[in-house]
Order: structure tokens, then C-alpha cells, then sequence
């Protein structure tokens, strides 16, 4: 789901009832190597770009991805009646959504911009990552909740959510925890709970996956600005991420099950730049298919690798 748009007017609103100014956080924040959390209490939830239009228009109808995942074309309304219409690869627990340049206004949807969702996978585990992320030294995060409307016109609350930030060049990461009114409603086609305050994310996803190749997510490569970099990085942390730096600026990430890469670079370079897959079952062949300016490369094994050269790749 795309929070930049919806948080434009919500969170700008709510500071300014609140008297709250936002503030972002020094490049220090970024060094060092150890995450602020004993316990991983965030998880690679999905992930989105903002792709030039060909790619966007060839990934929205090809044949190939439709057998490869769990593929859709989705129209999502949230709070405030925003909507965003995405192309979604969904798996067991992790997925991802791809934009074309134009189908979200405003600066959102540019070339190269992009998004991090984590959520947590046990109830109540958010208020402990907004006490860790006010520990890093950056200013109170920004929490709202997002609703979510079937299309009947009666939202239900969807997820509680916080944001290291609301000033941003080009990348934005949240972390987010779903409510029980969301996994009580029928509409939600939720499954249920496996232990007491379970709110994980293979509840939220069908398993209309093990029909496809696509499992999971478990690598992902950002290209971002220096001040994105810096502000986004302390939410990793707080979430139980092992943090590392890595030459020429950037750093990994490492975490329950999924790693994620951040190079610093000016923004015209910015963007999704690499998606590692893991697949329910081994392939023998290798399979290479070009979509737009993309390239998915599909085996030998267990694994797929999507690269993205039409929006800064290097």
C-alpha cells in the first residue's frame, strides 16, 4: 500500500493540529553496525517503486508474471478516500508493489521514487519500536492509522503506523502493525491467528501463491539520497535490523529473513534498483524474460533475481 500519498494530507493535518514540527536525523544516525533491539520486532512487509512508463505498462501485461506469482492489478482505497491502483507480486508473507511514472500524483510519483513497508509480527511490538526509534536521537515519530474501504463505502481500520519522517527526497520506509478490527472483519479474507497476538503478515496474504513459482522476497536494493539514507535507517534499527555500513556511502540490512541494500546517490539516480526471490520449488532451466527495461531471471534453483534498469540503475 502507498503511505507517501495518503500521508501528504493526513500527517501534514495532524502535525499541525498537534503543534508538532517533524525533523530529520543526522547522517551519524546511520553508522554503525549494531541493531538497538535484542528481538527482530520488525519484518520485511513489502516494498514498491516508481518505474518509467514502458516498464510499468509491460510488467501490467505480461503473460509470464501471471503464472510466475500470485500477480494482480489492485485499486486500493484508504483513509481520506485516497486510492492507488499498483501491480502487485504477492507471496507467503512478503510482496511487491510497482508503480508507472504519473499513476500516483505529485512528487510520489516521479521516476525513482520508492517505499519500505515493515510490520511486526506480534501485537503490541509497534509501541516498542516508536519507544527504540525516539531512542535514536531523531525527533518523536509520526504515527496515524490507516483505513482501508472494500468498496462498500464502510472502512475499517486497516494498520497502526509510524514514520521516522514526513520530509523526504525520494525514499520512505514505516513500520506498521494491523489491527484486530482488520483481521475481524469478513471482507478481509484473513486467516486466523496462530498464537495469542499474532498480527503476521502471512495472515494478510492468501496462499493463492503456492499455485506460482514466487515464495517470498528476500533481497531488495534501493538507491537513495544521502538525507533519505540518514532518516530512514534509525527505523531499521529500532526494529531489530543488524545495520552495516558498506562502501561508498551506503548500507546493508539484515532480518528475519530478508536483506535490504541501500546505496547513497544524487536523486536522479534514485529508485528500485534489484529484487531477490525465493521460489516454492526448484527450477532445472534457467529462464530469462525481459519486461520494459527490466529483466527477471528465473533458476537454475530456488531463486529469482529482478533487476531494474529504467529508473537509475547503474
Amino acid at each position: 500500500m502507498l503511505i507517501q500519498r495518503i500521508l501528504r494530507t493526513i500527517v501534514v493535518l495532524a502535525l499541525a493540529l498537534a503543534g508538532a514540527v517533524g525533523g530529520a536525523v543526522g547522517t551519524a544516525q546511520a553508522e554503525g553496525n549494531r541493531s538497538s533491539s535484542d528481538r527482530q520486532l520488525l519484518f520485511y512487509n513489502h516494498s514498491y517503486g516508481v518505474l518509467d512508463r514502458e516498464t510499468a505498462d509491460a510488467i501490467e501485461h505480461s503473460d509470464y508474471l501471471r503464472d510466475f506469482a500470485n500477480f494482480q492489478v489492485r485499486t486500493t482505497t484508504g483513509s481520506g478516500g485516497q486510492t492507488w491502483t499498483g501491480r502487485y507480486l504477492m507471496g507467503r508473507q512478503t510482496y511487491l508493489e510497482l508503480f508507472g511514472v504519473g499513476d500516483i500524483a505529485g512528487p510520489d510519483g516521479t521516476l525513482g521514487s520508492a517505499g519500505l513497508g515493515l510490520s511486526t509480527e506480534r501485537d503490541g511490538d509497534l509501541a516498542t519500536v516508536t519507544e527504540r526509534l525516539k531512542s535514536e536521537g531523531g525527533a518523536d515519530p509520526v504515527e496515524f492509522l490507516q483505513t482501508r474501504d472494500f468498496g462498500d463505502g464502510v472502512p475499517v481500520p486497516w494498520f497502526d503506523a509510524i514514520l521516522p519522517t514526513i520530509e523526504y527526497d525520494a525514499f520512505q520506509a514505516w513500520a506498521m502493525e494491523y489491527r484486530p478490527e482488520y483481521f475481524a472483519d469478513p471482507r478481509s479474507n484473513t486467516e486466523p491467528a496462530s498464537f495469542p497476538g499474532d498480527v503476521g503478515r502471512e495472515r494478510v496474504l492468501s496462499d493463492d501463491f503456492r499455485t506460482h513459482l514466487m515464495r517470498d522476497v528476500t533481497y531488495v536494493h534501493f538507491a537513495v539520497t544521502e538525507g533519505d539514507l540518514a532518516d530512514n535507517v534509525p527505523l531499521l534499527r529500532a526494529g531489530g535490523f543488524a545495520v552495516k555500513n558498506v562502501p561508498g556511502g551506503g548500507v546493508v540490512a539484515t532480518g528475519g529473513g530478508t536483506t535490504i541494500r541501500f546505496d547513497a546517490v544524487p536523486r536522479e539516480q534514485a529508485g528500485l534498483q534489484r529484487v531477490e526471490m525465493s521460489l516454492n520449488r526448484p527450477v532445472k532451466d534457467r529462464h530469462v524474460e525481459q519486461i520494459g527495461h527490466s529483466t527477471l531471471t528465473v533458476g537454475p534453483g530456488s531463486h529469482a533475481v529482478w533487476t531494474f534498469a529504467g529508473n537509475g540503475a547503474r
